[in-house]
């Protein structure tokens, strides 16, 4: 890869960025995976993908709940031993991984942070007396004094979580299970145990994500499966996988399944429809998981009345559905994914790094919010971007109109340059207009980084 020379001012800040060994705090998001791997193997898919972004989160555990969806093997059982498997050959790449970004655990680490959760599913498995280690290990993270909360991504059933909700009411009384649950925040992946409407009715956990397709509609039509239905689908073809994934990147790569299910997509070989469930806690300057409705890798939500984030939709190249929230990333996303596996075998000088996008002097991955009266020029400066690898970046601003309450047009002019302006409406009410900026660096593969602008009008 060709690079221009970096500004000296610019290289103690990137050295900080990306190379610098901070002891990790209270900066990550917290991450607790319950995964019912052993079935279809989009599972160890999606676990290789996140082992591969274990820097961007405070991974606290990964816990092997009941094998596989409901009915599929006719046996109740845990498989830990099959994330194990994939911690010791993302032990064989964590030094070549350090090299990249600081922040990736140590294999031990992780090893230890595994645990087997209910072997069976569903309301007939909970009870006084039922506690697994699962349920058990999700108490003692929620207990463990730390600001910021437990995010708990959901790929298969939901027992072992419902578990952890009833013994703590059963042992502390409500008045705990409240306090426990205001710290914890859930991305549910199908209700595979069909618990959500109890678990609901019963504890009432004031931030439940759920994707699944709505009441009545074709079981493919829920958001997550945007992983590997619509748009351009030939980015998850066999292909794309052999190339970018399974071969010349090291063991992790060589270990990720080849084969799943992913009718209607013909191709049978990425599905990872798991993996949206922490996409939607990844911080990426696109998306702010307080707020499910604005949107972002993860896909975007709606409340319905029992409180719950239901699938929303967003139109895409004509098509409005429910997948097109998770889709219309997917080019960045695979081209991030390919990235951090040629991390596994290539220096850093001969690998990509993702654009550091800075608005308005504003460094971070914060969502950026503004508000501006009717008439005021707003101007939005991502001149002082970086890109760590001295690659040139080309940029895209644009309006995210779903994710805004402000309908109009703002008809940006140079929206394909790092400055913009436009002047703010009259609107009657307080509104909000949501701009995303792309800043795209000329990199293999090319990398996105982003950055949101909430301009609240007043």
């Amino acid at each position: 890869m060709a690079h221009r020379l970096i500004h000296p001012l610019v290289l103690p800040l990137l050295a900080a960025m990306l190379l610098a060994a901070p002891a990790r705090g209270f900066d990550e998001p917290r991450l607790l995976v319950l995964t019912d791997v052993g079935g279809d193997p989009d599972d160890q898919q999606s676990l290789i993908r996140l082992l591969l972004y274990a820097n961007e989160f405070e991974l606290e555990g990964v816990v092997a709940s009941a094998s596989g969806s409901p009915g599929e093997s006719g046996v109740s059982t845990t498989k830990p031993h099959l994330v194990r498997e994939l911690v010791e050959a993302y032990r064989q790449v964590h030094p070549q991984l350090t090299n990249h970004a600081a922040g990736f655990p140590r294999p031990d680490e992780l090893l230890a942070r595994i645990k087997s959760g209910n072997p069976d599913r569903g309301r007939g498995a909970l009870g006084v007396g039922k506690d697994t280690e699962g349920s058990r290990f999700i108490v003692e993270l929620v207990d463990r004094p730390d600001p910021r909360p437990l995010n708990i991504s959901i790929w298969g059933g939901q027992t072992d979580f419902a578990q952890a909700c009833l013994s703590v009411r059963t042992e502390r009384g409500p008045e705990a299970l409240t306090k426990f649950l205001a710290h914890v925040r859930v991305y549910d992946i199908n209700d595979q145990d069909e618990l959500v409407e109890w678990i609901m009715a019963e504890f009432a956990p004031p931030f439940y994500v759920l994707a699944h397709r709505h009441p009545g509609h074709d079981k493919r039509e829920g958001a997550y499966r945007g992983m590997y239905l619509g748009g351009d689908e030939s980015l998850v073809a066999r292909e794309w996988m052999e190339v970018n994934i399974r071969n010349g990147h090291g063991p992790l790569g060589a270990l990720y399944p080849s084969r799943t299910w992913t009718d209607p997509n013909p191709h049978s070989a990425i599905k990872e429809g798991d993996t949206p469930s922490w996409f939607f806690f990844l911080s990426r300057g696109l998306s702010d998981p307080n707020f499910p409705n604005w949107g972002g890798w993860g896909g975007r939500f709606e409340q319905s009345t029992n409180g719950v984030w239901r699938d929303a939709k967003d139109t895409v190249g004509g098509i409005t559905d429910a997948r097109s929230t998770v889709s219309r990333w997917r080019p960045a996303f695979q081209n991030d994914f390919a990235a951090r596996l040629d991390w596994c075998v290539k220096p850093f000088g001969e690998a990509n790094h993702a654009p550091q996008p800075i608005v308005n002097g504003n460094l971070g991955r914060d969502v950026l919010r503004l508000s501006a009266k009717p008439g005021a020029l707003v101007r939005l400066d991502a001149s002082q971007s970086i890109d760590p690898d001295g690659d040139r970046m080309s940029y895209r601003w644009w309006q995210y109109w779903e994710a805004g309450t402000w309908s109009g047009d703002l008809g940006l002019r140079d929206a394909n340059q790092p400055v913009v302006e436009f002047r703010a409406p009259d609107s009657p009410e307080r509104r909000t207009i949501h701009l995303i900026l792309e800043a795209t660096d000329s990199g293999q593969p090319a990398l996105t980084g982003y950055r949101r602008v909430v301009v609240q009008l007043e």
